[in-house]
């Protein structure tokens, strides 16, 4: 693996928005993800549990 470091002024970076729309679906989400995961064991220290299902019913 080839390390490489790219330096740009504040006015010429690229766009973030342009380098994600060479993504495709799967790699976006997949990279959504992956950021929500790291995230939450940061912020709560929390591993991924099975999220609560609820059911809505009308009284009558």
């Amino acid at each position: 693996m080839i390390k490489v470091v790219n330096k740009y002024k504040i006015d010429e970076q690229p766009n973030d928005f342009s380098f994600w729309q060479l993504k495709s679906y799967e790699e976006r989400i997949d990279a959504l993800e992956q950021i929500r995961q790291e995230f939450n064991n940061w912020k709560y220290n929390a591993e991924q549990r099975f999220q609560r299902v609820y059911k809505i019913i009308k009284r009558k």
